[in-house]
């Protein structure tokens, strides 16, 4: 049985969540970059399964908005409906701290992700052209968006 827990990235190591990150991301964040993503403006929630940790979100607070910066499920998790539970609680959370519009960037050639948010109501903003390092170059990040606050 998966749970999730908020803000508890910081109960495991570096090293446990690059792990994670390394097994998802061909070109994965650096453990500095991690670091630095685990404090200050930035909340997560921690997957885990028999204590063990299997995936996690990072999202960045920026303003109103909130931006999904990470969200990783260790390959031999992937596929159980962990990242939906992540999305889930990333956008009841969200909606928790009246963030007018949740963010992210995904590359193009992630559909899985792509019909993920999609399915959780994110709609395509724009393209970032030769955004993310490819083994041949580069690919475009998909912007989308989940408006959560109406304006009136």
């Amino acid at each position: 049985m998966t749970e999730l827990k908020a803000n508890a990235l910081n109960e495991f190591t570096v090293e446990q969540i690059m792990a994670i990150e390394t097994a998802c991301h061909a070109f994965p964040w650096t453990e500095n970059t991690m670091r630095s993503c685990l404090h200050g403006r930035y909340f997560n929630c921690a997957a885990t399964v028999e204590n063990e940790l299997v995936g996690f979100y990072i999202a960045e607070v920026a303003g109103p908005d909130h931006t999904l910066m990470d969200i990783c499920v260790h390959p031999q998790w992937q596929g159980k409906g962990i990242a939906k539970q992540l999305l889930n609680e990333l956008i009841a959370r969200s909606e928790e701290m009246q963030a007018e519009n949740i963010f992210l960037e995904v590359r193009a050639s992630n559909r899985v992700a792509i019909a993920l948010y999609e399915a959780a109501g994110f709609v395509e903003m724009g393209i970032r052209k030769n955004y993310y390092p490819t083994a041949q170059g580069n690919e475009d990040a998909i912007l989308m968006a989940l408006p959560l606050l109406m304006m009136s």
